[in-house]
């Protein structure tokens, strides 16, 4: 064997053994992932399944419960209707708040599940590194191991001796070779058991926060049907006395928008807009459809009856209370309100609204609670916060409207506080 061969056969093995243990200490820093519960791996999928019925269950509930919030809008009001629908409300968040304890139960037997699985592979890995560490030792013990065929043949005993030196090698070679390339698939296996893990445990953080996020949101209804009750005395007639007197300013709050828009509208430059194709923006409401629209975007039936300008500067979409609202877009949320402080049950309620780089704004309205504060940068399907039903609306929905940004503005209105205004769009071009 030559000098040269005999220097890369020592610092082939040396690497071998550098990567080998390089990967052992990583692989011990990992471990802390691999902790394993009491429970074995038949407990935890029996505890598994009994989570998942249990949750379908109350899933089947929750369906019920949304499905009995979807009241029209023409619907005439009534106190008793209004007590009912709010109970509705917070029933149907109290079962959501049960679905989401229920996952974060599912997610954390999950993650012990694969803690166990972590626990296999890192013995798998050490069983592995012991027969590469091995094979190596072998290989070092026979200074020919990158000799030539010639040279082992001259110091082997007989021809025999020799081709059996050189099968012998060659078969340690191959096992090196197939023991390196599986203890490298093991290290991936278990990088990627490591960020499902890891995942896991970030939705296990988003469910616990849209449990208190909902709690929340059910006290608030809790402490509105009490206010409902002192306010109205529990008559009917003091009800729709003051319903009626809410719905002439909702339609003084409707026309001064309406004027204002219709002129912006005018201003609206197509050219610097994007082409209105599906896609252009992301369904604000999770898992929506076009068929989930309860009223659309222009001079609908309920405008032209309800509405002085008779137009609907966006579309409403079905949405029970405490139902997540995602940016429709990457961007950079410039207003924050709560028009409820100004003319309650009248306007946009609480809202959102975000400028994005596509040179859209987008409007949403109506919130029970809001996640985000103007100057923040938002992503494309971030959530800004949960629907609800403040300012004038008759059941929880989102209302969403889509600007030309240029025609955008926040502006003092006549009747209740800081308004948004602007040259609307149809938002189902760039959605459907």
């Amino acid at each position: 064997m030559t000098l040269f061969r005999k220097i890369s056969s020592v610092l082939l093995c040396a690497a071998i053994l550098g990567w080998i243990g390089s990967f052992a200490f990583a692989h011990a820093d990992n471990t802390t992932y691999a902790t394993i519960q009491s429970s074995s791996a038949e407990d935890l999928q029996v505890q598994l399944q009994t989570k998942t019925k249990e949750l379908d269950a109350v899933n089947q509930e929750l369906t019920a419960a949304k499905n009995n919030l979807n009241t029209t809008e023409q619907e005439r009001i009534t106190l008793q209707q209004k007590v009912k629908s709010i109970q509705s409300n917070i029933n149907t968040l109290n079962l959501g708040i049960k679905a989401d304890a229920l996952k974060t139960q599912q997610l954390q037997i999950q993650i012990q599940q694969l803690g166990l699985d972590l626990k296999d592979i890192s013995d798998s890995i050490d069983l592995k590194q012991q027969a590469v560490q091995s094979t190596l030792k072998e290989l070092q013990k026979n200074d020919t191991t990158n000799g030539d065929l010639f040279t082992i043949f001259l110091k082997s005993g007989t021809l025999a001796d020799g081709v059996l030196e050189v099968q012998a090698i060659h078969n340690l070679q191959n096992q090196l070779g197939s023991d390196i390339n599986n203890l490298k698939d093991l290290n991936d296996k278990y990088s990627n058991t490591i960020k499902e893990s890891s995942a896991k445990k970030e939705n296990i953080a988003a469910e616990q926060a849209d449990l208190q996020n909902k709690a929340l949101i059910a006290s608030d209804q809790k402490a509105e049907q009490q206010n409902l009750l002192v306010v109205t005395q529990g008559k009917e007639s003091l009800f729709q006395q003051q319903y009626a007197a809410l719905q002439k300013k909702a339609y003084d709050i409707q026309n001064e928008i309406e004027s204002i828009d219709a002129v912006l509208r005018t201003k609206v430059n197509p050219s610097a807009l994007p082409t209105p194709i599906a896609g252009v923006l992301q369904i604000p409401v999770e898992a929506d459809t076009k068929a989930n629209i309860t009223q659309g975007y222009g001079a609908t039936a309920f405008a032209k009856t309800h509405y002085a300008g008779h137009w609907h500067n966006g579309i409403d979409l079905r949405a029970p209370i405490g139902t997540p609202i995602l940016s429709a877009e990457s961007g950079v949320v410039v207003a924050v309100g709560n028009q409820d402080l100004y003319c309650p049950k009248s306007g946009y309620g609480k809202f959102v609204v975000v400028n994005h780089n596509n040179n859209l704004t987008t409007l949403y309205g109506h919130f029970s609670r809001q996640l985000v504060k103007k100057g923040d940068t938002v992503t494309r399907g971030q959530i800004l916060g949960y629907s609800g039903q403040t300012g004038f609306a008759t059941g929880p929905h989102l209302h969403f409207t889509v600007y030309a940004q240029a025609t955008f503005y926040m502006g003092q209105s006549k009747y209740c506080g800081q308004m948004p205004y602007g040259g609307d769009l149809n938002p189902t071009g760039y959605l459907f």
